[in-house]
């Protein structure tokens, strides 16, 4: 039976596609909020979650590593998808025709250039959500209006691409991370840890010293500020390693070191 999955966004959403791209066959369980796919979790409502935690244009989606480390469900995965935007429209529709295009703000800003040189007359309006905004369009049946969102919203709902990837940056990569307490990981070779520091000079750089030592690749390093502790940081890193027993070794001889260290994932690197 297929995994139901909950997903930030709307049937048909980048979140979605990243599920399927993990399992293959899911039930998406939508959630308007990140905080809701961990209540979905603990209510019983979903058997795993995806959650995005950076964008290769937009950075990181800070809040969502505050999550990981307060809300205390592991990482057992990742997925990283090409995010393509498509101007959508009901089945008939020319360019021409339209007048309208709804989508999500951040849409918008990844396809507003092709718009001004494409289809100046256009005017776009900002939605709740990029598959929404198609799911909303095919129901109401309304013409001289499109929809910007994925390949997969299209499918769902019955609407014509007029215009494929129409987004600005070709190299637009979101990565997710899977949330499922049900999975068994066997071999590892990444890790997400959350850390404190010492507020004293060097203390970051003796940290990572000692890593390189342990041929640790650090991917991707993260810090947040401390709430009600000035100039101290929650540091949120990726490694990853080809020897597990070489990691655990890195962990022991840091640990000493910091003031505090949670292991929030251990799983299989997609790239």
């Amino acid at each position: 039976m297929a995994p139901r999955v909950a997903i930030q966004g709307y049937k048909g959403c980048f979140h979605e596609q990243a599920a399927r791209l993990f399992y293959a066959d899911v039930i998406p369980v939508e959630c308007d909020t990140f905080e809701q796919l961990y209540q979905a979790l603990d209510e019983g409502r979903a058997d795993a979650a995806v959650m995005a935690i950076e964008n290769t244009v937009s950075g990181g989606l800070l809040h969502n590593f505050e999550l990981l480390r307060q809300k205390g469900r592991r990482v057992k995965g990742e997925v990283y998808i090409r995010i393509g935007q498509n101007l959508m429209a009901l089945p008939g529709q020319r360019l021409e025709d339209l007048r309208e295009v709804r989508t999500h703000y951040m849409a918008i800003n990844q396809t507003r250039p092709w718009f001004e040189q494409n289809a100046p007359w256009i005017r776009l309006t900002e939605s709740d959500d990029t598959a929404k905004s198609a799911a909303q369009l095919a129901l109401a049946g309304e013409k001289g209006v499109g929809a910007v969102a994925s390949e997969l919203a299209a499918r769902l709902y019955g609407l014509e691409i007029l215009a494929p990837g129409i987004e600005t940056h070709k190299q637009n990569f979101t990565r997710f991370l899977i949330l499922d307490e049900s999975l068994e990981v066997t071999s590892p070779d990444k890790a997400l840890l959350c850390f404190t520091l010492p507020h004293k000079p060097g203390s970051l750089a003796q940290i990572l010293t000692i890593l390189s030592f342990y041929e640790m690749n650090l991917t991707r390093i993260q810090s947040l500020p401390i709430s009600g502790r000035e100039w101290q940081y929650f540091f949120y890193i990726d490694i990853k390693f080809a020897d597990y027993v070489r990691y655990t070794q890195a962990l022991q001889a840091v640990r000493p070191l910091l003031e505090d260290l949670e292991v929030l994932g251990e799983y299989k690197a997609a790239l």
